[in-house]
């Protein structure tokens, strides 16, 4: 009887071992290699449609390592990155926090809210909308997703631009995207353009005077930026909102590229959608 009992106690010392083996790696995987997120929105439509599961690689631009329990509680934490395989391209699509989840005018992760969206400006682009229409650095983009319905209603009074500068989003910019240790002269111009950012960078509030502009009580004629920003825009750009309505994206905040759709289920019915199973996104 004794022997059997120790027979069972060892089976079960090695299976829970075993199941403690997988989920560290389970971990260490979800952590420094590829994640899963769920599509709920048509605002990168036709690319993604709600009810996708998407595959998000986190070696090609190399996984993030800060404290997730303080960012959790909103607390402001460093974020260091690994060694990744590239950098990010024009026309990723990628995964990122929100950046402006508690007020407009400043920066802050939200660790529970994720957006998918196209990258549409690298760091050291210009981006600019005209009648709807995407140009980079003086070039028009053609592709599908570049153009917008110019009859559509504008949302101006959304569009985080439009107070400062009277941009909306069928007519934008230019706006040049800050790259890290790019220096830029400081006027009332790229004080508007460029305030919470450098707010963010330096935890100061930026505020402007006249043509003067000010970091905290210090007066500054340049600066030279800390982090690479991002343009990121839906495919569906008459229903998405995204850096036309709220902003630049800072770098540590992007979570890695989405690379496939591994699974889709449809959000009506819950039927799968084998269609679209291990569809890459392009």
């Amino acid at each position: 009887m004794m022997k059997n009992w120790k027979k069972w106690a060892d089976r079960l010392l090695t299976l829970a071992f075993g199941v403690c083996v997988l989920v560290v790696v389970w971990v260490l995987v979800q952590v420094t290699s590829f994640t899963s997120f769920r599509v709920p929105s048509h605002s990168m439509y036709p690319t993604l449609m709600p009810g996708d599961y998407i595959l998000v690689n986190k070696w090609v631009m190399g996984a993030r390592i800060f404290d997730i329990w303080e960012a959790v509680e909103d607390k402001e934490v460093p974020i260091h990155r690994l060694p990744g395989l590239r950098k990010v391209k024009r026309d990723d699509v990628l995964v990122f926090h929100y950046p402006y989840p508690h007020r407009n005018d400043s920066i802050s992760m939200d660790m529970l809210l994720y957006y998918v969206k196209r990258c549409i400006g690298l760091p050291g682009d210009t981006v600019e909308i005209r009648k709807g229409c995407y140009w980079i650095n003086g070039t028009r983009k053609d592709r599908r997703w570049a153009r917008m319905d110019t009859g559509q209603e504008s949302w101006e009074d959304e569009c985080q631009w439009n107070v400062a500068l009277g941009w909306t989003v069928q007519q934008l910019g230019p706006l040049p995207v800050p790259a890290r240790g790019q220096e830029v002269a400081m006027d009332t111009l790229t004080g508007k353009m460029y305030g919470r950012l450098i707010a963010w960078e330096q935890k100061k509030p930026l505020t402007l005077r006249g043509d003067s502009v000010f970091l905290g009580d210090s007066l500054i004629g340049n600066y030279r930026f800390q982090e690479n920003y991002y343009f990121m825009a839906g495919d569906n750009l008459d229903n998405s909102k995204d850096s036309r309505y709220w902003g630049l994206v800072p770098e540590p905040y992007i979570v890695g590229v989405a690379t496939r759709v591994w699974k889709s289920v449809s959000p009506q019915g819950g039927e799968v959608r084998w269609n679209r199973t291990m569809k890459k996104i392009e």
